[in-house]
């Protein structure tokens, strides 16, 4: 394989040379899993940000679509981001595919998983299952082995890291962000609090992942939503639903509607002690100001489609992409 750019051409060398804060939270990780690790350990260090852009599932069906936002972000500023984001939710293999192909340029990877309820069937439909009912009684279900919520959940996860095993084989290091937003009000997973709640779902992931399926090219990304009061769609604070230091290696949060508070940033840094922070997803852009105060970010992803001029204009995307410590990909030469 050819020399990558900026992180991935001396991602194994800086695993073993580099002497980071935090080693993943995974004892096995891979030496290129550590060394993108150390790398935006690195780069957060030195003042940057990277960029980031996620392609929806409907982008992935349609060939024509695929390139859309990098290109309208290309066309702004001159710009590609550096890393990829897909998401397991649908079209696996596709994504799959995609993730080797982006990775063999010279780009990070970052994956997502928007996730029917365990006892759903058939194609992931958004709003009925990945936004649909479950119950309090159905969520402890789901909690307790042995149950048929716990063998569906099971087969859903054991499905999904059946693909993730592809990248482990080609040793491609992934940025794993499951069960986003869980501490809003839309999804299945979400606001569920106590022990046996949402933290629970998340370390039975990690244990299922990391010790049955030794999954050791993931980076685990706790990805919150940035703390809002608004009837019917609240997130409420981060820490009710954080597993723990030992479960995470990065803590991000997403970023809609402007909402470009410092204690989101804040308040991710104080609850992880110093680990990483990122901004997992966003909507408007934020501009150079905001970003002088919340510096801390290892990198910003832009959701897919948000890069259309009536969401964000041209020139508030070349104004975040000109910024001189805004990291982005280079074509190999």
């Amino acid at each position: 394989m050819k020399t990558k750019t900026f992180f991935l051409s001396i991602m194994c060398m800086l695993f073993v040379s580099c002497n980071t804060q935090f080693k993943p939270v995974n004892p096995q990780a891979t030496p290129e899993a550590g060394a993108l690790l150390s790398e935006l350990y690195r780069s957060v260090e030195e003042g940057k940000i990277i960029s980031a852009q996620q392609h929806s599932e409907y982008q992935m069906m349609q060939p024509e679509w695929y390139e859309q936002d990098r290109n309208r972000i290309f066309e702004a500023s001159g710009k590609v981001p550096l890393i990829w984001g897909g998401d397991m939710g649908w079209e696996r293999q596709t994504v799959i595919d995609h993730a080797i192909e982006e990775y063999a340029k010279g780009h990070i990877i970052t994956l997502m998983w928007h996730s029917q309820r365990p006892l759903d069937e058939g194609t992931t439909i958004f709003e009925e299952q990945c936004q649909g009912k479950f119950s309090d009684e159905e969520w402890q279900q789901l909690v307790t082995p042995g149950t048929e919520m716990y063998k569906g959940w099971l087969a859903k996860a054991d499905e999904v890291a059946g693909y993730l095993k592809q990248l482990k084989d080609k040793k491609i290091p992934v940025l794993w962000r499951p069960y986003h937003e869980m501490n809003g009000e839309w999804f299945w997973w979400g606001d569920r609090r106590g022990e046996n709640g949402f933290t629970q779902l998340w370390k039975m992931m990690y244990d299922r992942y990391v010790n049955y399926h030794h999954l050791d090219n993931l980076i685990w990304v706790w990805n919150a939503n940035g703390p809002r009061d608004i009837p019917g769609d609240t997130a409420y604070d981060y820490a009710l639903f954080f597993p723990g230091i030992e479960y995470v290696d990065v803590l991000a949060t997403d970023i809609y509607n402007n909402d470009w508070k410092q204690s989101h940033h804040d308040q991710l840094i104080e609850l992880g002690k110093g680990k990483l922070i990122a901004l997992g997803e966003i909507g408007n852009v934020p501009t150079p100001e905001i970003l002088e105060t919340q510096n801390k970010y290892a990198w910003f992803m832009i959701w897919a489609g948000f890069t259309l001029p009536q969401l964000n204009t041209p020139e508030a995307i070349k104004a975040l992409y000109d910024r001189p410590n805004t990291v982005c990909w280079e074509p190999e030469h």
